[in-house]
């Protein structure tokens, strides 16, 4: 994480970003060139990095104008074109979740759901990373890494990049669920992207901020793997619906899967209001103080 390019105290904070941008680019790129690696692999690595694709752009959305916007609704939908491998890789890291907790099925049984989602999963593979959409995914790439160009970052100074931190900052805490027991799967999910989007803009900050900051990103990568693992469950449950996959063991499943969301959202709520106990202005001074008193 380190490793990547980030704010530097001796470098413009214009050029830095462009940094950013363009090792993002350059790291989804690798992931579809690289033919070593499986389908699932690289269709995971390249939606990780329009991820941090996004943030960045949400991030820089008002000085980019419409180009930003027009990018990152693109990213959008290249990540959901490969998401149905994906759906079912959550089915499977779902019921490894629920069988570590004392699932009330055969170790057979365990097996037989295992290779009915995976065939899913396999299936998913074949038809989505194609020839046809690699070359459409370069294409997209080459598009953005031209744009990133005539990006007008020139003049952009830190304090404007920790108000539109603190802005995201504010944005995922007004979604915390103010009943966490009651909070909906809708209402979670939002709070998912909201943390995602938080942690990767987090990352460009960490020479600045180097112990902390990894605390920081650390804990809210926890956050976000645990509102995924929930995440998870639900498409799991979709399977086990009438004629589905997995209608068969609906019934021993289902109160698994019910007692794991539970467990999830307890977790998330205490990961959460750690995070997020500090006020948005607050914590937007303590980045301009770190900018200002860095070495």
């Amino acid at each position: 994480m380190s490793a990547k390019p980030a704010l530097q105290p001796d470098i413009a904070v214009g050029v830095s970003l462009l940094a950013v941008a363009r090792n993002i680019l350059s790291e989804a790129r690798a992931a579809i060139d690289e033919r070593s690696q499986s389908d699932s692999r690289a269709v995971h690595d390249f939606r990780r990095q329009m991820k941090r694709w996004r943030a960045l752009l949400r991030l820089l959305q008002p000085f980019l104008g419409e180009d930003g916007r027009r990018l990152r609704l693109q990213a959008r939908d290249l990540a959901r074109a490969l998401g149905g491998a994906r759906d079912a890789q959550s089915a499977l890291d779902a019921l490894t979740d629920v069988a570590h907790h004392d699932l009330a099925l055969s170790p057979r049984s365990v097996a037989t759901l295992r290779s009915r989602i995976d065939a899913i999963r396999q299936e998913a593979e074949s038809t989505i990373l194609t020839g046809d959409m690699r070359v459409s995914l370069a294409a997209a790439l080459d598009e953005a890494e031209a744009a990133i160009e005539g990006w007008p970052l020139g003049a952009l100074t830190f304090r404007e990049i920790a108000e539109r931190l603190a802005r995201g900052y504010r944005s995922t805490r007004c979604a915390l669920p103010e009943i966490w027991a009651q909070a909906g799967a809708e209402e979670l999910h939002e709070l998912r992207k909201r943390v995602v989007n938080h942690r990767y803009q987090m990352e460009i900050l960490q020479p600045l901020w180097r112990r902390f900051s990894k605390m920081w990103i650390g804990e809210a990568q926890r956050l976000r793997e645990r509102l995924g693992k929930h995440q998870d469950l639900l498409v799991l449950a979709r399977l086990t619906g009438t004629h589905q996959p997995l209608a068969h063991w609906r019934s021993r499943l289902v109160p698994m899967i019910e007692g794991r969301k539970a467990a999830h959202v307890i977790a998330s709520e205490h990961m959460a209001k750690r995070l997020f106990l500090e006020r948005p202005r607050a914590f937007q001074r303590r980045l301009v103080l770190i900018w200002e008193t860095r070495d």
